[in-house]
């Protein structure tokens, strides 16, 4: 299952830090992974930011909608489907530049 949240980017660093917190933790961000990123590297909203969590632990989306709190809202199904894409392609041309250079 993968989930975006919408933050504010003026709360970047706020939600930054929440991430980074107890990296070793049975439940934390830093265990399971994320990509925080700028709306405008998406070509979404520049004024906002997104992140993306893929679990397949319900547990872990309860977490992280606690953790949060109002500093981020779940987007809508259908623009979270466009920016999973969008995520998930810049991703993959990532494997492939490095598949080209290590060979």
């Amino acid at each position: 299952m993968i989930k975006i949240y919408e933050i504010e980017s003026a709360k970047k660093g706020e939600v930054k830090k929440i991430l980074e917190a107890d990296p070793y933790g049975e439940i934390s961000f830093a265990r399971n992974g994320y990509k925080l990123k700028d709306g405008s590297a998406l070509e979404e909203d520049a004024a906002k930011c997104y992140l993306y969590l893929k679990s397949e632990e319900g547990k872990f989306f309860a977490f992280a909608k606690e953790k949060l709190g109002a500093l981020a809202s779940e987007v809508k199904e259908e623009a979270a489907q466009k920016i999973i894409a969008k995520i998930e392609e810049e991703e993959a041309g990532a494997e492939v530049g490095m598949g080209a250079i290590f060979g």
